[in-house]
């Protein structure tokens, strides 16, 4: 349990695509090795599309009939509370967003709320084109919206080895808010211009400073008698530790840090732990050291 009390959600700014009634084909098996790639693909402005096209040697399987279209998933959705929000993987995704929404426009002033959208399958996006289950969450900074699949957080635990604890899936989505801070304070930009490759690439520090601001939300969801967390335990911080270290570069794509997009295992949990430990986003400048 994480979530608080019962009760209803904000589901305004939380939709459902279905893509996976449309057919198609989604990377599998080793597939999951795009995430490192496609989600950097999205900052750097490439159609993600183009990357699933040429997976080379990740198989394939026809998603056809499998999934859930949109009306399935809003109805999943509308039917959210915050009591569900701890059993239910699609209502915790929406509970972390009101937790973050909640949050974050007491850090950063003008905060506007991105959109999210809960998809199965694939999904075709407002502006970086379309993606599969293969890519796992991400955020696309030109229509302003984070994009999950559920079904990664059982990629992550059975084949990456992250945990499957509440907060562990609640790290994920708070995660791909922080790529969206970014954008509305420029960062973006300036990973631009730092390259999308390399072990102090502009990718890199973006990612890690993601990390960061979804640990400087776990230090404040759970403050305060209006908190929509219960008191985060030492237990659940190991959950997220082990996440961190299952999604590192040198455990995804090796040890040659000329490929990385997302920072090491230990850079991972070390941005997170230092935005959790501080609760304050002026910490998770990345771009102003060499030190990742």
């Amino acid at each position: 349990m994480t979530f608080r009390s019962d009760g209803p959600l904000d589901t305004g700014g939380v939709s459902g695509r279905g893509g996976g009634r449309r057919g198609g084909r989604v990377a599998i098996g080793g597939g999951v090795g795009l995430v490192v790639v496609v989600i950097a693909a999205l900052v750097f402005g490439i159609d993600p599309s183009d990357l699933l096209g040429g997976a080379g040697d990740y198989a394939t399987e026809d998603v056809g009939s499998r999934g859930s279209d949109s009306s399935e998933i809003d109805q999943q959705i509308e039917s959210c509370t915050i009591e569900k929000a701890n059993t239910d993987t699609v209502c915790r995704i929406v509970a972390t967003t009101n937790s973050l929404n909640k949050v974050w426009p007491g850090l950063v002033s003008g905060y506007q709320a991105p959109q999210a959208v809960i998809f199965a399958g694939s999904v075709d996006t407002g502006g970086c084109g379309s993606a599969t289950s293969a890519v796992g969450p991400f955020y696309c900074p030109a229509d302003q919206t984070a994009y999950f699949d559920p079904s990664f957080f059982e990629t992550l635990q059975q084949q990456l080895g992250g945990s499957n604890g509440p907060l562990a899936q609640e790290y994920v989505v708070a995660h791909e808010f922080g790529h969206h801070v970014q954008h509305l304070l420029g960062a973006d930009e300036q990973a631009r211009r730092l390259g999308s490759k390399g072990a102090k690439s502009g990718s890199v520090r973006l990612e890690l400073q993601a990390d960061c601001y979804a640990g400087v939300w776990a230090n404040r969801a759970d403050d305060g008698p209006d908190a929509m967390l219960e008191p985060i335990t030492r237990d659940q911080i190991d959950d997220v530790i082990t996440t961190a270290k299952a999604i590192g570069d040198d455990r995804l794509s090796g040890s040659n840090s000329d490929g990385w997009t997302h920072g090491s295992s230990t850079q991972r949990v070390r941005w997170f732990s230092t935005g959790y430990q501080s609760g304050d986003p002026k910490t998770c400048d990345t771009f102003a050291t060499n030190d990742l």
